[in-house]
């Protein structure tokens, strides 16, 4: 009798911030999988593995390198990318190459724009490259959707993502972040997507804030506009309801918008180079380079963070208008020693998982409205203590 072979799941960038999260879900909710930490960082992602419930596979990879990085992960079932949107089209090659399905936590707009045009490659080939499936993008947009099918046709769509993280911290708080401070940096910089009347346009970075009055212990806060790819994906995907309006605004916690709008505002966000005295500098190179050597604030306590994610859809369903408020609940997994992240590098981990058990069964390039069947979904998140509340009026 030969043995069956394990299905491969391959995190690409596994020990990153992200990474290590998608790789501790996978490690304590996968059955019988094969999972493999690949990272240019060897000695972190060693690290990682010593550190997990179960063994793993560690392969140093360079995601830039797609010829490179096919061949050390062959026989993987499962590419999940948790490195910066700079490498997905990238990462795509080599799922492709390996005959693999993709995800990843989303391409901040344009790059999500480029990878949708690779549908016809990922269908021909039977694969499914799911774009986006962290928090935002990702869980908001399977929110939406479930709402969006509950209606006969949809007007509005509004995304906003509050924060609450009341940490005990020694130290100064400069742009801390628990992600990638580039994707930080490009949100509070490059002019975000609106969808508005039917037309896309685009509006300042950190404009358009509107209050919002959360759960506790969230509470009322005032999130802005940033480029997110939430509004490169929905109005398409849900146009045969009539969608006119998308949007997307996120409120940091700690004061982080209005610092971010400070270096903005200086000027230290910015890519093009400047000329001081005999030399050319990038100021944003130049902003990294001081966050890198500066002292980071410390956590002396337990965790105490909180997020929610609010999807607002508005349409009618059988002549009446309604609307539906969809929050997620997210108060971390201090079991695992994770905060309110959870959300964003848990989602990929069930993708996958959904992948090898066939229960995801779309093909192509795709959105995560179009591919996640939601239900399923929302018992996965409900699993890692992240709950779904609906309120509806107007039925």
């Amino acid at each position: 009798m030969s043995r069956r072979i394990r299905p491969r799941i391959a995190v690409v960038g596994g020990a990153g911030a992200m990474g290590r999260i998608t790789v501790r879900d996978l490690a304590e909710t996968a059955g019988d999988v094969e999972i493999v930490v690949a990272d240019c960082d060897a000695k972190a992602a060693r690290k990682l593995a010593r550190s997990l419930p179960r063994p793993v596979r560690v392969i140093e990879a360079d995601a830039s390198d797609a010829p490179g990085l096919a061949r050390v992960l062959d026989g993987a079932a499962v590419l999940i990318n948790a490195c910066h949107h700079d490498f997905n089209l990238r990462v795509m090659d080599a799922a492709l190459a390996l005959g693999a399905h993709y995800c990843d936590l989303g391409g901040l707009f344009h790059v999500t724009r480029q990878q949708l045009t690779r549908d016809d490659e990922f269908r021909a080939a039977g694969l499914l490259a799911l774009c986006g499936i962290g928090s935002a993008p990702g869980i908001v947009n399977v929110m939406a959707r479930s709402a969006a099918d509950r209606m006969d046709r949809v007007h509005e769509i509004h995304v906003a993502v509050g924060t609450s993280d009341r940490t005990r911290r020694e130290g100064a708080s400069l742009l801390d972040t628990s992600y990638s401070i580039l994707t930080v940096l490009d949100e509070a910089s490059e002019p975000a997507a609106l969808f508005t009347g039917g037309k896309l346009t685009f509006v300042e970075a950190l404009s358009h804030a509107v209050r919002v009055d959360f759960p506790q212990p969230v509470g009322t806060m005032e999130p802005a506009c940033t480029l997110h790819s939430e509004v490169a994906t929905l109005p398409g995907s849900l146009r045969a309801k009539g969608v006119r309006q998308v949007s997307f605004r996120i409120a940091f916690p700690g004061g982080l918008l209005d610092r971010l709008r400070f270096a903005h505002a200086l000027g230290l966000t910015a890519t093009t180079p400047l000329q001081v005295g005999s030399a050319e500098v990038v100021p944003r190179h130049v902003l990294l380079a001081l966050l890198q050597d500066a002292p980071k604030a410390t956590a002396v306590g337990p965790r105490d963070e909180y997020e929610v994610l609010r999807v607002t859809v508005s349409g009618r369903q059988a002549g009446r208008a309604v609307t539906e408020v969809v929050d997620c609940h997210v108060p971390g997994m201090p079991a695992w020693d994770v905060g309110v992240d959870i959300d964003t590098g848990a989602p990929p981990s069930i993708a996958a998982q959904m992948l090898v058990s066939g229960e995801m069964t779309a093909r192509g390039v795709l959105p995560p409205e179009r591919a996640v069947p939601a239900p399923s979904f929302f018992r996965a998140l409900a699993g890692r203590r992240m709950r779904i509340v609906r309120r509806r009026t107007g039925r």
